[in-house]
């Protein structure tokens, strides 16, 4: 199984993509980053993260994709922005691959690590370790994305809990 786990942004949306194998074996397949230039209008950025995901999908052809829920902190300007790119990456997901899965951030550090406080330092040394990588995932947006697609893997047998609806 080929999971395409990302990491929602409207500047830098993060990729990840996992297989799985029979034995349940997993290792990094890819992973990167799709970036939007700040000097282009918002619309057109919105295009960018449309094409960027459809070219994953091109490329991988993903049985399942699971992205990190949206979370607000203080800068509502900047969230409002992510939640464009969000629904953005929703549809195309939803367009491409039909089985799209969403997972919060304390679900994702939970999964990994046992423990939903996780730092974020904590979640890129376990990514590298689970996923048997010589180093930490860079950029940052990518290990995020590795650690969305390895949180579905880990609990995707629970699926239908987590689905788009």
């Amino acid at each position: 199984m080929i999971i395409l786990g990302l990491d929602p942004g409207f500047g830098t949306m993060g990729y990840g993509v996992v297989e799985k194998d029979a034995g349940g074996n997993l290792h990094a397949v890819d992973y990167g980053v799709v970036k939007t230039p700040k000097e282009e209008n918002f619309g057109v950025r919105l295009c960018m993260l449309e094409e960027g995901v459809s070219e994953l999908f091109d490329k991988f052809s993903p049985d399942e994709t699971a992205l990190e829920e949206l979370f607000f902190s203080k800068n509502v300007t900047t969230g409002i922005a992510v939640a464009h790119a969000r629904g953005v990456i929703l549809l195309t997901a939803n367009k491409r691959c039909g089985r799209v899965f969403e997972y919060t951030p304390n679900q994702i550090k939970q999964a990994l690590t046992g423990y939903g406080g996780a730092d974020k330092q904590q979640m890129q040394r376990v990514v590298a370790s689970l996923l048997r990588l010589r180093g930490i995932p860079r950029p940052d947006d990518a290990a995020d994305a590795l650690a969305v697609a390895l949180c579905h893997s880990y609990t995707n047998r629970f699926s239908g809990l987590f689905g788009v609806r």
